[in-house]
């Protein structure tokens, strides 16, 4: 059940990559589509947990604080700037460069945490750069440049989000973490989103989907709509749901499954392809971020789950 959830999680978030890019073609800001986002989750997740756990809105000041830069630089920043990468390059590469992030965990944990972490992971750094170069085809530059480093600085922000909230989950639940990180995450967008000069009358026009879709429209409401509670809250959801039943590096392989769906999605849905040398790059770069993951010992995520097992049944 593990797997199921963390893959159902990896398709609902790459089927949201296309969903997105319409959103942000359609005139709303990545940064207004961000406060939606990261508000839709944290309405749900409070009122689940007001019902469920009390006690995960009691936490100490010192947590509050980390909370704050694990919701505006781990959440706030990281969807903004995904947001952004995909309103310039297609979805599949924009997420790919997201999830060079991983290999950051890995080299952060190493020199910084002082995790022992397994000497394939430089194997692994090497094939993600050679396999994103590929993709990327900078001896011509295709890409936007820019786009290109709002993809990288996404990645920078996956790796604060990754580190940051795997240590938190030892001292309350996975779904706290994620209403308080998305509760400082939608005060930071509240503030420089700009929100108030969205026209009401915006959020009824129809939006063609599109691609093979474009026969069809949603109104914007509908799309944020679902952005928000399918794109956003279900896979996250889905992805605490697979962290409960399996390691952090099992999670994190499947989840790189993620990166093969939204290039599925946008090819049949948005008609976004690569070429046979990109597409060769792009199996570089996934292979990278498995060998990542299995580099990285385990021993500091099984005991963060220990203790987080033993917090719940002392509860």
């Amino acid at each position: 059940m593990g797997y199921l959830y963390a893959l159902l999680a990896s398709l609902l978030f790459g089927l949201n990559g296309s969903t997105t890019k319409l959103i942000v073609e359609s005139g709303i800001t990545p940064a207004q589509l961000t406060l939606a986002r990261v508000c839709a989750i944290t309405v749900l997740a409070g009122v689940i947990l007001l019902i469920t756990n009390r006690q995960a809105f009691r936490i100490s000041g010192r947590q509050l604080l980390v909370m704050a830069v694990l919701g505006i630089a781990g959440v706030a920043l990281i969807q903004w700037f995904y947001a952004l990468a995909i309103s310039l390059l297609p979805v599949g590469i924009a997420l790919m460069f997201e999830y060079s992030g991983i290999l950051l965990v890995a080299v952060i944990a190493r020199f910084l945490f002082k995790e022992r972490v397994k000497p394939r992971i430089w194997g692994a750094i090497a094939a993600v750069l050679v396999g994103m170069a590929i993709v990327a085809q900078v001896w011509a530059s295709p890409l936007n440049g820019l786009g290109v480093l709002f993809g990288i600085l996404a990645a920078v922000c996956l790796a604060v989000y990754f580190l940051v909230g795997e240590r938190q989950v030892t001292s309350t639940s996975p779904l706290a973490v994620s209403f308080w990180s998305m509760l400082f995450a939608s005060a930071f967008w509240l503030i420089f989103s700009s929100w108030w000069t969205i026209e009401p009358g915006t959020l009824t026009e129809q939006i063609p989907l599109g691609g093979s879709l474009d026969a069809f429209a949603a109104p914007l409401w509908g799309l944020l709509l679902w952005n928000g509670v399918f794109g956003s809250f279900a896979p996250y959801l889905l992805s605490f749901m697979a962290l409960a039943r399996l390691t952090a590096t099992a999670a994190g392989i499947v989840s790189a499954s993620e990166v093969i769906f939204a290039f599925a999605f946008a090819f049949f849905w948005l008609g976004e392809s690569l070429d046979t040398v990109q597409i060769i790059g792009a199996i570089l770069v996934l292979i990278g971020i498995v060998v990542a993951q299995t580099a990285r010992s385990n021993k500091v995520v099984d005991l963060d789950l220990a203790s987080q097992h033993l917090a719940t049944r002392r509860s």
